[in-house]
């Protein structure tokens, strides 16, 4: 039964928001902070920094830059990858009793409670390869543990262990999944991602846009929401959850991951010869297809003015563009020049990892965000821009991605072009985690971190890496436990939080940033596309008319002033301009060398990538648990489901 409107908007009338607060500076402190102890050789390269006046930062950026690549990863917290990087807000920087949810209750396979801390695993464990945790839109809600607007961040493990069984007490296989919330990893097991974060800059502040899974944040990332704004313009279209946990909800906003309804049975241009160019996984029939979002996003804005004059060619044009009335006027009036645009997805077209010939075989159609909107996917000029993962290799080689500058997302996805086999000696594991896109359960992190290298080393070595800003980041945070509060800005249809969730990494990449630092900049989605908007000189989505006038209504009607995308530079989320040098960008100090960058090709596919303890002998790092005990339980199992026969094997004493 759908809930009383009149009911939810009372609720948000009287919610007052009692916000939880993110990452807090001390007085005096830094928002940006060297990292300590640089190596030999990173020192050279760290420099001391003036205060930059934020006009002058722009400006400069805007001079040297003209390329942005946006490297998007898949479902990691930021704690289990970087909880204990030297430096960070993580784990272990203040004491266990001011670390909301580091002591969880877990529930024993013979009925009684006791407790558990996070910990460490291992190449021992073969910790590259990891079950996957329930990432769902209401279960992230409940493990995050809101009470009066505050998440308390101790319900991860609970709630995950309560989703794998349904008697009176749990099955071994289901505490191990509480357990799996609480384990973590550090650079013996992502030696590379470590690598960039010890060399450049490393945001410990950037939360997911939406609580939930990928889909939502994948659409977040190239429109800062999930489909708010369409939500008001069009309350018959609310996402209204039939059950408490409803894990695909095909209204708006999007809060699960049902396909996008381009290229599905679904698809209204599908009987069409000339319409039928969307993709989708010959395993998936996408039976529940997300219905077509119409609300503004980078495709939109960074096709400018000629906009206008490509409608014509939309397909299905009166639904495609219905939230987009005054918005398109608005931009042909700016005069402004396309920037040049590009989504690059594993899978998309014909590919190196089609399986048997079978094309899309590798493709995850609900990571592809601009695919979920009719004017991109319905648009043959607009969805000229969406490609395999194997043409960004090709184009940045043959230097195709134009002399103007550009904006280029780069996702993986089921397989990996290198065909690399994960070091696990499991022939179940070796076959089901061939995935090189980061995403627990099908990727392996070193399959995926191999090819982070690869489109890191493209860039370094094609002309564009003077002229460029690389960012890494992931689209959520897996449903794994982060010790770092969010703050819940908005809520959704059916009164439950919307945005944000847990935190998530974001490292950026460039000749011109700081070396060897870390940004408490606070940000989500939201700051990449404010960070784009910089530099291509593209009005905030926040501004353009239609979003304006949805998000008024919004806040009338809901007495919420954030529903929809946050990249106007009006608001608190940052720009990501945290992580640039001034002086490197005046040129007082010489820009970071490729070189810098590079990692050799045959360290990519040399398993495990630099060797047993890299730690130790490549990276001379010291996380911040050294010396600590690390309270692994002893029936803990990485894969309870992929691997559920595995026994650690101890390691001889020498």
């Amino acid at each position: 039964m759908r809930p009383n409107s009149t009911r939810i908007i009372r609720f948000f009338a009287m919610l007052g928001f009692c916000l939880a607060s993110p990452i807090l500076l001390s007085q005096g402190e830094s928002l940006v902070q060297p990292g300590p102890d640089p190596n030999a050789e990173i020192a050279p390269y760290v420099t001391e920094e003036q205060p930059a006046n934020a006009s002058d930062l722009k400006t400069l950026l805007r001079q040297k830059i003209q390329y942005v690549f946006v490297i998007f990863q898949e479902n990691r917290s930021f704690d289990s990858y970087f909880g204990t990087f030297p430096g960070v807000r993580g784990l272990f920087s203040q004491s266990e009793k001011d670390t909301p949810g580091f002591q969880q209750y877990i529930l024993d396979t013979d009925g009684t409670y006791s407790k558990i801390t996070p910990f460490r695993v291992g190449q021992d464990y073969g910790a590259w390869d990891l079950d996957d945790v329930n990432h769902a839109h209401n279960p992230m809600v409940e493990k995050i543990d809101i009470v009066n607007g505050q998440p308390l961040m101790d319900q991860f493990v609970l709630v995950e262990e309560g989703l794998h069984f349904n008697a009176q007490f749990p099955t071994l296989a289901a505490k191990q999944y509480g357990e799996l919330e609480m384990a973590y990893v550090d650079g013996d097991i992502v030696p590379f991602l470590w690598n960039y974060a010890n060399k450049f800059v490393l945001f410990d502040n950037i939360f997911q846009t939406i609580i939930g899974p990928s889909s939502p944040n994948a659409i977040a990332m190239i429109a800062g929401q999930s489909g708010s704004t369409q939500w008001v313009k069009h309350p018959n279209t609310a996402a209204i959850n039939v059950g408490a946990n409803a894990a695909l909800s095909i209204g708006v906003p999007v809060e699960g991951d049902p396909d996008p309804l381009w290229g599905s049975a679904k698809d209204p241009l599908k009987k069409s010869a000339t319409s039928d160019n969307q993709p989708i996984n010959p395993h998936d029939n996408a039976k529940s297809a997300q219905i077509n979002l119409t609300f503004a996003s980078l495709p939109f804005t960074l096709t400018a003015s000629a906009f206008e004059s490509l409608t014509p060619q939309d397909l299905n044009g009166p639904a495609d563009l219905a939230d987009l009335q005054n918005d398109i006027p608005y931009l042909t009036k700016l005069n402004q020049a396309s920037v040049k645009w590009g989504w690059y997805e594993e899978g998309y077209d014909a590919e190196p990892t089609d399986s048997n010939g079978v094309e899309h075989t590798s493709y995850i159609g609900h990571h592809n965000g601009p695919q979920y909107f009719g004017y991109v996917a319905g648009n043959p000029a607009i969805s000229a821009n969406l490609h395999g993962l194997n043409d960004f290799f090709t184009d940045t080689a043959a230097d195709k991605l134009g002399s103007a500058g550009g904006v280029f997302f780069i996702r993986g996805g089921f397989q990996n072009q290198a065909g690399l086999t994960p070091l696990n000696s499991d022939p179940t594991v070796q076959a089901n985690f061939q995935g090189d896109d980061d995403h627990p359960g099908y990727s392996d992190s070193q399959l995926s971190e191999a090819l982070v290298a690869r489109e890191i080393n493209a860039i370094a070595r094609s002309p564009y890496w003077n002229r460029c800003a690389i960012i890494i980041t992931y689209d959520e945070s897996e449903g794994d436990y982060d010790h770092v509060p969010p703050e819940i800005i908005a809520y959704d249809p059916n009164a439950l939080a919307l945005s944000r969730g847990p935190r998530i990494p974001l490292l950026v990449i460039s000749p011109y940033v700081r070396a060897h630092t870390i940004s408490h900049q606070l940000g989500d989605h939201n700051s990449v596309i404010k960070f784009i908007n910089l530099i291509c000189g593209l009005t905030a989505l926040q501004d353009l008319p239609d979003e304006k006038e949805a998000q008024e209504l919004g806040e009338k009607l809901y007495h919420q002033p954030n529903l929809g995308p946050e990249d106007g530079p009006g608001t608190p989320v940052g720009d990501l301009t945290s992580a640039f040098s001034v002086a490197r960008l005046k040129g007082s100090v010489q820009p970071l060398p490729a070189n810098y960058a590079e990692i050799p090709d045959p360290d990519l596919t040399s398993l495990p990538h630099w060797g047993t303890s890299p730690l130790t002998t490549h990276l001379h790092i010291t996380p911040t648990d050294h010396g600590k005990t690390n309270p692994v339980p002893s029936d803990f199992n990485p894969r309870p489901t992929s691997q559920p026969g595995f026994k650690l094997t101890p390691t001889p004493t020498p």
